[in-house]
């Protein structure tokens, strides 16, 4: 479990941007570690975790590309009932609220990434570490 940084990119809702996103990152030798994708009417939002957010946010500042970057906490957790409940417990407990949350786990993986957005990760990193 670590902090890491998280990039939400800005762009046009309409086919071929995340293929676009991915294209840019893949030329750079950039890995994807985690991703997800919110849409409004008139644009998409990325958010990502990447293997190298620092050239990331220059692959996309370089293209005019809106890019905020926010620290989120990274969990590698066990693939079983309960544990998600388990890690929301113990943050509602210390009173910090989970703004968002994204994960992913192949069914027959022991482990999981979940990726938590929260207002003090360095509060939640210690919680979920104690």
């Amino acid at each position: 479990m670590h902090i890491a940084k998280q990039l939400a990119i800005f762009l046009e809702n309409r086919p071929g941007m995340l293929a676009r996103v991915c294209d840019a990152l893949a030329a750079e030798g950039i890995n994807i570690y985690a991703l997800t994708t919110s849409d409004t009417i008139d644009h998409a939002v990325i958010r990502m975790v990447v293997s190298d957010y620092r050239r990331a946010l220059h692959v996309f500042e370089q293209r005019g590309t809106l890019v905020v970057e926010d620290d989120v906490l990274l969990v590698e957790g066990s693939n079983r009932p309960g544990s998600l409940a388990q890690i929301a417990h113990k943050l509602a407990h210390a009173r910090i609220n989970i703004e968002y949350a994204y994960c992913a786990t192949p069914p027959e993986a022991k482990k999981g990434l979940l990726v938590l957005r929260v207002k003090d990760v360095k509060k939640a990193l210690k919680v979920l570490n104690g």
